[in-house]
């Protein structure tokens, strides 16, 4: 296939596909293990590394999503102090077991939350860390990552295991192995990734589906407004109120 902006969308589409296709129950799934812990006055915790963050900005702090959603990152570490900022930038930061454990405690974390953990590969030590932790302390625990990539590369992490061996819910997120779409002719490359396009259908998924059981209890569902429409402050302030520090 040569390479266009029309390939990529069609490539994508078909992968776009695939997750309705096979993806469903998985995302319903996930969606009332959330929903039971907004319901219990819980957070959703979302962590993701690398371009796995904008996961977590998905599903946290934008118009139409779920006030009770907080986004955790490793810019945590260099934000507090924890590291120079000048690690800020280096790649093999997040193959690290041990800054789950630091990130964790950067955060108020309750025995009635539930985390979301996305990961393309499920490989690296801070993201299988962070997966043993939550399961340690009791926390329900939803994966996003693609099976196509995670079932073909070992783990980096001491015990050898992968983010979605300690999943309560895995949704593929139908990426391919590397990520990327489309083939360079000639060249060992390929172009194009999509796990952040399929990534964002999967968490506004969650998010509809944890609306709708909400809803079903008689619950006026915690959203936010954008803060560009008029009279959005003062809602939005109210139900972030309610949780204070912890999102």
């Amino acid at each position: 296939m040569s390479i266009s902006a029309e390939a990529f969308f069609q490539a994508a589409d078909e992968a776009i596909h695939r997750l309705k296709a096979t993806q469903l129950p998985q995302i319903r799934k996930g969606g009332e293990l959330l929903a039971e812990a907004v319901m219990s006055g819980g957070v959703i915790q979302v962590f993701g590394t690398g371009h796995s963050r904008a996961f977590a900005m998905e599903m946290a702090g934008r118009a139409g999503g779920l006030v009770p959603a907080n986004a955790i990152t490793e810019d945590v570490l260099f934000l507090n102090g924890i590291y120079p900022v000048e690690e800020r930038k280096n790649p093999y930061l997040e193959r690290e077991p041990q800054i789950a454990h630091q990130i964790l405690a950067q955060y108020d974390i309750r025995p009635e939350d539930a985390f979301v953990i996305a990961s393309n590969s499920g490989r690296n030590g801070s993201t299988v860390e962070m997966a043993a932790e939550v399961k340690r302390r009791g926390h329900k625990l939803v994966v996003i990552t693609s099976m196509a990539h995670t079932s073909r590369v070992s783990s980096r992490h001491p015990s050898g295991r992968r983010l979605h061996e300690f999943a309560d819910v895995v949704i593929d997120n139908c990426a391919p192995l590397g990520d990327a779409l489309l083939e360079v002719e000639g060249h060992p490359l390929r172009v194009c990734a999509v796990s952040s396009i399929t990534g964002a259908l999967i968490a506004q998924g969650l998010t509809a589906e944890v609306v709708r059981r909400l809803l079903a209890a008689g619950q006026v569902p915690p959203v936010y407004i954008s803060a560009n429409v008029d009279g959005a402050d003062a809602h939005n302030e109210a139900l972030r109120a309610r949780y204070g520090n912890r999102i």
